[in-house]
This record gives C-alpha cells, sequence and structure tokens, in this order.
C-alpha cells in the first residue's frame, strides 16, 4: 500500500513540486483506461490523501474533461474528501439503530472532548472527525469506526477514552 503524502490544509498540493510530479505520473499512467476518471481520482485519494478543488481543476484540464464533471465524481462518493484528513479517522455511523441508540449525544461529546465538529480534522492534525451512513454493525449499535476499527455499544463516557488512544503520542500508549 502506498504511503499518503499529506499537505497541510493550507497548501495546495500542486504547489509542491514533488506532490504535483506524482499527480501527474498518476494522470498519465492512467489518462487512457476505462473509467481513467475513478481510476485516476481513486489513486489520487490514496497517494496524496484528499483532492483538492485546485487539484480537480487541474485533473479537468489535463484530461479535457469539464471540471464539474471531477467535482460530480468527488461529491457523490463519501470515499472523496477534499481536505487532508488527520492521522485517525473517527466516523460516527448514522444508521437507524445507530442514531436511535444515542449517536447524537456520543457526537455531542466527540465535538467537546476535541474542540472540532464532524468534517474537521484537529488542529494537530490527529483526528477528523466525520460522520456516516450505516457500517452493517446495527447490533452493536451504537457504533463509531476509528480508523478501520469497529467499536461498539459506545456510550458517551467511554468515548473520551477511545479518543485518547488515537491522540496520544506514537510510543505512548
Amino acid at each position: 500500500m502506498a504511503t499518503k503524502m499529506v499537505e497541510t490544509a493550507t497548501t495546495n498540493p500542486l504547489e509542491n513540486p514533488e506532490t504535483k510530479k506524482v499527480i501527474d505520473q498518476i494522470l498519465e499512467a492512467n489518462r487512457g483506461l476505462p473509467g481513467a476518471t475513478m481510476v485516476i481520482l481513486n489513486e489520487l485519494q490514496s497517494r496524496i490523501g484528499f483532492v483538492s478543488p485546485e487539484m480537480q481543476q487541474y485533473v479537468a484540464r489535463k484530461m479535457r474533461v469539464p471540471v464539474s464533471a471531477i467535482h460530480g465524481v468527488i461529491s457523490f462518493y463519501s470515499f472523496f474528501t477534499t481536505q487532508p484528513r488527520g492521522k485517525h479517522t473517527v466516523k460516527f455511523c448514522l444508521g437507524t439503530a445507530c442514531y436511535v441508540g444515542g449517536m447524537p449525544q456520543l457526537i455531542e461529546k466527540a465535538k467537546q472532548t476535541t474542540g472540532i465538529e464532524p468534517g474537521q480534522t484537529s488542529p494537530d492534525g490527529q483526528i477528523t472527525l466525520e460522520v456516516c451512513r450505516c457500517v452493517g454493525a446495527c447490533s452493536q449499535a451504537p457504533v463509531i469506526v476509528i480508523d478501520d476499527e469497529i467499536q461498539g455499544r459506545v456510550k458517551p463516557n467511554k468515548l473520551p477514552q477511545l479518543l485518547r488512544k488515537v491522540q496520544a503520542p506514537a510510543g505512548s500508549k
């Protein structure tokens, strides 16, 4: 698996020569493939970590397609993000079972604990909070997903402890 080249939120990836080179390589290697748009955007998300509005315009220009075609894919699929994500992603399931099981209270507790809203990344770059639709673990509702690990039957008083585990600097867990 390729290592992400995460940029800061204030940096345009196209202004970094190393990152721009990666973007150009991805475009060149995949431009002629069937479904090239999806392939290229997936690879950019995987390698760069996000597909900024500037990158969307650049890709559209290089592929000779309207930027609306690129933006349409980015905005339709929840996998894509237009901003860098944190080192750790915490997703809050908004499926019916989780919502009824107390997800609004968990989201509120996460906002209090981290000082950020869903869709934002902590200033230290450690955590991104996100909401998602059903993760398929309804019997364990309410469910949060930390990175790719499902945490079931989460109670608001246990959430800060779970968040501290991913906020802690490496080696201090």
